[in-house]
């Protein structure tokens, strides 16, 4: 895999597991490293390591529970760099809730769905004039072979609500939403690819689910990094793979209609205008 010298790449939810392996082995290939977080400690923590090993780092602090933090962390990126050559999507919360049952995001959606989806969906579109400035870029969906159907009369999960039920439909979300956006950027040397990385890695989010690992993050990680920059990967789009395998993911992540419905969903829970990537101006208050 090439270095990354004069590269940006952009990490979300690096400040530990598989994110923070992600982010200190792009930083070590070379690449300009944007590192995000809720917990600044950790966050700058890792800023310093980076830079002790001769890297470059920058610590960028929101919670993806509140689309406005998301959309006032777009705008810190594109006041920090004037290129973006690799976004992952790598911050989510796990199926646990400390038995809160269903929760909520800061804009009343629910928590899952708002924090591993929308947060992406929405940072994403509002990076896209960078990304497309830099190409050829790379976008990747950790996502994960947890699946389950999007119930678009109940996507809020008001009804029978689960954890699993709810993590499960947004890391579909996340895979349906890299094969319609592959489609959109047909041409723009922006490729996007969607992947299980490993299975019940070592991570918090697996611990605080009561199961008991299976697979490092050193493991997840190399699948990430594989999307990220395989030369074999080049131009290729709308992909889902499990760990370094390409894969078949929820058969409806493959219907049309199911992801032009995901997308009309999607842009109205954030605020998007038709046909933009920018937010309506009653979605910036």
């Amino acid at each position: 895999m090439a270095k990354l010298n004069g590269k940006c790449a952009f990490v979300t939810g690096s400040t530990d597991g598989v994110g923070r392996v992600v982010a200190a082995r792009l930083a070590a290939d070379g690449a300009s490293l944007l590192v995000h977080g809720r917990d600044r400690a950790r966050g700058e923590q890792l800023v310093a390591e980076i830079k002790n090993h001769g890297g470059a780092a920058e610590f960028l602090a929101a919670d993806l529970a509140s689309l406005r933090a998301v959309r006032g962390l777009a705008e810190a990126v594109q006041a920090r760099t004037e290129r973006l050559d690799i976004l992952i999507n790598n911050a989510g919360i796990g199926t646990a809730s400390g038995g809160a049952g269903r929760q909520v995001s800061a804009d009343g959606h629910e928590l899952r769905f708002a924090v591993n989806y929308l947060s992406g969906f929405l940072l994403t579109h509002l990076l896209l004039p960078l990304l497309r400035a830099s190409a050829p870029a790379r976008i990747v969906n950790v996502a994960s072979a947890g699946q389950q159907e999007i119930d678009f009369a109940d996507v809020m999960l008001t009804r029978g609500y689960s954890g699993t039920r709810a993590y499960c439909q947004s890391k579909l979300a996340q895979i349906m939403f890299a094969i319609d956006l592959a489609e959109e950027l047909r041409g723009a040397n922006v490729t996007v690819n969607a992947l299980h990385p490993a299975t019940y890695m070592n991570t918090t989010m697996v611990r605080e689910a009561g199961v008991t690992p299976m697979s490092s993050v050193e493991e997840g990680a190399e699948a990430i990094l594989n999307l990220a920059l395989s030369p074999a990967l080049e131009g290729r789009s709308g992909l889902y793979f499990s760990g370094l395998r390409e894969a078949r993911a929820n058969a409806q992540a493959y219907e049309a209609a199911a992801r032009r419905e995901l997308h009309k969903t999607s842009r109205k829970l954030v605020g998007l205008e038709a046909g933009t990537s920018t937010p309506s101006p009653a979605s910036r208050a």
